[in-house]
């Protein structure tokens, strides 16, 4: 009877200690939040677990660096935007400049208001970032994008034409910033002729569309002698009185021809004009040229304070200006829209990431992590379990030992 006691007391004292156990277990769970105390209790879970984590991990640096790409690429959306609006004002002045009713004084007036617009836009391209990288000087960050070179009279790009780049998802890079190489410098000037004094006479363009058509269609870059035209006038042909003019190419073919009588000839948008007694002359195309909107409104400064200029080479110059702020516009807004599309493609790739965060999350909760509710309704009914063994085994061991007496 008494070994029959001793293997009920030990068989009851053995389902407590499993209760406390039990119970040890479930507390250990509701305080860390994870199923298993260690790796070995599910091996191939916590390996999946482990994965996940670090693909978790690789996204959560990826979205660091979303926030930082997003803040860079707001930052050069609004400098961009207030470029623009700079340019665009010093085009209604450079328009108001060709008022024929202004005097000197008003021109002066209109350069030291395009002088503060010069300013305002080389601090803008000059902006720096908040860890003070300079935002338009490519792989050159450490240096201002723009300086002016006082021998040469004009301000010089200081940067290169790298673009940084950075991740934001596995194999996606996206740009974060533009160059003042793409931006600012390959910006086309005026196409223009090269020379506009043909002895006395003079070469203006007079519808530029043209003149740019006929400019791309026949420029010669390698043969410089191609890009010459001359004009001719020749005696009258035999039985008429008219004088007639021709234009021919470096080949002597003949372009345009008709009669001449002293008036100015139409050519391909250009309106030559000789003075009396010439016969002969020659009009050259200029190379396509680039410049930064900073010299274009360094030029146009100037020919508002130079009153020695004549009325053609004055408004030969505020030609330039116009075309050249124009260009500037369209190349900042060309450079707004490609900005706008990566934006958008961020915020695609963050939305992705978001997704592919949820379900790591999900997939790793459900392979090591408990269920809170879960686990504390269990811990509850394995603290209720213990406290009925306890009080049953306190109630076996008084009766093993008044056993044990008697």
């Amino acid at each position: 009877m008494r070994l029959s006691n001793n293997m009920f007391y030990q068989n009851s004292l053995n389902q407590l200690l499993s209760k406390q156990s039990d119970v040890l277990q479930a507390q250990n769970q509701v305080a860390t939040g994870e199923k298993y105390s260690s790796a070995s209790q599910a091996p191939s879970d916590y390996a999946q677990a482990m994965l996940l984590g670090d693909k978790i991990q690789i996204n959560e640096q990826h979205e660091k660096n979303i926030n930082m790409l997003s803040s860079r690429l707001n930052t050069q959306e609004s400098v961009l935007q207030n470029i623009n609006t700079t340019i665009q004002y010093a085009e209604e002045l450079a328009v108001r400049a060709g008022n024929g009713a202004l005097n000197e004084q008003d021109k002066k007036a209109l350069a030291s208001e395009l002088k503060e617009l010069q300013k305002t836009l080389y601090e803008l391209m000059n902006t720096q970032t908040e860890d003070g990288k300079f935002l338009f000087s490519g792989y050159q960050d450490a240096s201002q994008a723009y300086k002016f070179d006082s021998v040469a009279g004009e301000f010089v790009y200081q940067g290169d034409q790298g673009q940084h780049q950075i991740t934001i998802a596995n194999n996606v890079k996206i740009n974060s910033s533009d160059n003042g190489f793409t931006t600012f410098e390959k910006v086309a000037a005026r196409l223009n002729i090269a020379d506009t004094d043909l002895g006395t006479g003079i070469a203006v363009i007079a519808d530029q569309g043209t003149f740019d058509a006929f400019h791309q269609a026949n420029y010669d870059d390698v043969t410089a002698a191609n890009n010459s035209f001359t004009i001719n006038v020749l005696p009258p042909a035999p039985g008429t009185t008219s004088e007639q003019y021709e234009i021919v190419d470096s080949t002597g073919t003949v372009l345009q021809s008709g009669d001449y009588s002293g008036e100015p000839i139409d050519f391909n948008g250009l309106n030559i004009r000789l003075n009396e007694g010439e016969t002969t002359a020659s009009v050259t195309l200029e190379a396509p040229q680039k410049q930064n909107v900073l010299n274009t409104l360094g030029d146009l400064i100037n020919t508002l304070e130079d009153g020695s200029l004549t009325n053609e080479q004055y408004h030969h110059n505020l030609a330039d200006a116009n075309v050249g702020l124009r260009n500037a516009s369209e190349k900042v807004v060309y450079t707004q829209a490609t900005l706008g599309a990566r934006m958008t493609a961020l915020e695609r790739v963050q939305d992705s990431n978001s997704a592919r965060e949820i379900n790591n999350q999900a997939a790793r909760s459900n392979l090591v992590e408990v269920d809170m509710a879960a686990a504390i309704s269990e811990l509850t009914q394995h603290e209720t379990a213990l406290q009925a063994s306890q009080a049953t085994f306190g109630r076996l061991a008084k009766l093993s030992l008044f056993d044990y007496i008697g």
